[in-house]
């Protein structure tokens, strides 16, 4: 078995497509199913059933596709890792991220590895957590970042928490709680609470922390964008409970106000996520230096 075959099928287990397979691969069709042919054959099992003019991976197909990618991923990964260790003057890091952490709490840690490592590629894929543990699975990524409430198989993965964010409630500057200096969920029984959609992460910790307090919100507004959060509650659509991190420069230019609740505190921690036993590159272990500097 060589790679060439295992990226013809990955290519038409994409497209299911003869002719675009040889399209991208810059080859004839002929060569792509001598390709696939050899491949079954190595195998001994069929990776695609031909119906008619239509072509569909086989159940053997299916469970061998994220094999082949994580045998490719992992060759490319390879080179690049032994390139880095006699030279961090260029290469890639290559990782994912949840939204909160890859918009607001990454780019400035980012901005201190760029400057350390100019030569460094950075590859930063903001995507939900679905699909950051499906990358992280088949190795496209080395590791992921993102919050704690985010359940991951930890007898596959090895992870540290290296920062604690707080969730703040939030009130726009004419609001009637803006000029408190703590309040109550009491004072949020008759308030339009902006959250973003049920099986978000965030929504589930805060779902679990209103009935540990005994509080229960009649009016809910979801919006599963943090940006469109914090423009609706300036816009005076309702109040809502986000990270502190994500709303300083609102603060700062008095577009919100942050209202304590009283005796309530709201802590979510955010680590980072590689696979046990993984090989890290060194501009991975740098960035995870890095991290590791960030105060808990």
């Amino acid at each position: 078995m060589n790679l060439t075959k295992l990226q013809t099928f990955i290519i038409l287990s994409d497209c299911l497509n003869f002719t675009e397979a040889a399209e991208q691969l810059y080859c004839s069709q002929p060569a792509v199913s001598m390709q696939i042919q050899s491949l079954e054959r190595d195998l001994g099992f069929p990776l695609f059933d031909r119906i008619g003019k239509k072509l569909y991976l086989t159940k053997q197909g299916e469970h061998f596709k994220p094999y082949a990618e994580q045998m490719i991923n992992l060759f490319h990964s390879s080179k690049e890792h032994i390139k880095q260790l006699d030279n961090l003057a260029y290469g890639t890091l290559s990782f994912g991220a949840s939204n909160f952490v890859g918009v607001y709490l990454l780019p400035a840690i980012l901005s201190d590895f760029n400057k350390k490592f100019p030569g460094i590629k950075i590859n930063m894929n903001i995507t939900s957590s679905i699909h950051l543990i499906h990358m992280l699975e088949s190795n496209k990524v080395e590791m992921l970042v993102l919050s704690d409430r985010i359940p991951i198989d930890e007898n596959r993965f090895q992870f540290k928490t290296f920062y604690q964010d707080e969730l703040v409630l939030i009130v726009n500057n004419q609001h009637r709680l803006a000029q408190k200096d703590v309040c109550t969920f009491e004072d949020l029984v008759n308030e339009t609470l902006i959250l973003k959609p049920y099986k978000s992460a965030t929504r589930n910790y805060l779902e679990e922390k209103f009935k540990e307090y005994g509080f229960s919100s009649p009016k809910y507004m979801e919006i599963s964008n943090l940006e469109a959060i914090k423009q609706s509650v300036i816009h005076g659509l309702g109040v809502s409970i986000v990270s502190s991190f994500a709303i300083k420069q609102e603060i700062e230019n008095d577009l919100l106000v942050e209202v304590p609740i009283e005796g309530v505190k709201f802590l979510r921690g955010i680590r980072y996520v590689h696979h046990r036993g993984k090989h890290l590159s060194p501009a991975s272990m740098q960035f995870i230096s890095l991290l590791d500097q960030e105060t808990i």
